[in-house]
């Protein structure tokens, strides 16, 4: 009987550890947006020099690899439109397709994969040590709520500068699409972005824009929650930033995938 329910009872408790991380990481999401509206009230403001700092660390640090991916990608999808669709006659659609895969999916993707993978993992690894070492207790024991101080700056310097690297992306990544299509399409560089500012409504760009807030959302719950969770020491910060980036990258494509369901029905 143990071989059957031996099983059984480790899915169940997967089940409930996975429950109470969703309610562990929705609770910092309502304390950090409390502190935002209401904390001055109490004497715990977010301080915007640690927003600040966040928005550098999470966006302009990332803006090279961020520039580098989405100008390869661009042009991986210039070398696959034209050549898929030039076995139909369907040449003058690699404009349109370039334009709208990148706007609609592929630049807040890349660049939420990039961030989960930077960011996702510093965090989890910073509040991971900071809980090892005790610190974390340290600013509880002196009045200084934790959320407030190490979760609230890091949610929103990611909901402001994700959806500003997802627009960089897309426009780097048009380039390199572009770029790629001069010679097959015969048209100029010039000639291509005024194509598709004509194919590209305000709808394809705010897609990739709502998505890109989401993703920064759950980028930041996920490596606060699981950084906030860590034990064990140096080898539980280790596991923890591992997970970080496994679970939020699955996050992402998850919640990818979703949005595309329901955007495009």
């Amino acid at each position: 009987m143990d071989a059957v329910f031996a099983p059984l009872e480790r899915l169940g408790r997967r089940a409930l550890g996975s429950v109470a991380e969703l309610g562990y990481g929705a609770m910092l999401l309502g304390e950090s947006l409390w502190y935002l509206m209401f904390g001055w009230r109490v004497g715990q403001p977010v301080r915007w020099r640690m927003v600040f700092e966040q928005m550098r660390q999470i966006g302009v640090d990332a803006i090279p690899i961020v520039c580098l991916l989405a100008l390869t990608i661009g042009v991986m999808l210039g070398i696959q439109f034209i050549a898929a669709l030039s076995e139909f006659g369907a040449q003058s659609q690699v404009i349109v397709a370039s334009a709208k895969s990148i706007t609609r999916e592929f630049g807040a993707l890349i660049t939420g994969i990039v961030v989960a993978g930077r960011t996702g993992s510093s965090l989890a690894a910073r509040l991971g040590s900071m809980v090892v070492s005790q610190e974390v207790d340290a600013l509880a024991a002196i009045g200084i709520e934790p959320v407030r101080y190490l979760v609230a700056p890091a949610l929103v310097a990611m909901v402001v500068m994700l959806p500003v690297l997802t627009i960089l992306a897309d426009a780097v990544a048009l380039l390199g699409a572009g770029l790629y299509s001069m010679g097959p399409l015969d048209i100029g560089l010039s000639g291509y972005f005024a194509q598709t500012l004509d194919l590209l409504t305000p709808r394809d760009v705010w897609e990739g824009v709502s998505k890109s807030v989401v993703f920064g959302v759950l980028i930041t719950l996920i490596g606060t929650s699981i950084g906030f969770s860590v034990s064990g020491g140096a080898e539980g910060v280790g596991r923890a930033t591992t997970r970080a980036v496994v679970m939020s990258i699955s996050a992402l494509v998850v919640a990818d995938m979703l949005f595309s369901f329901f955007l495009n029905r």
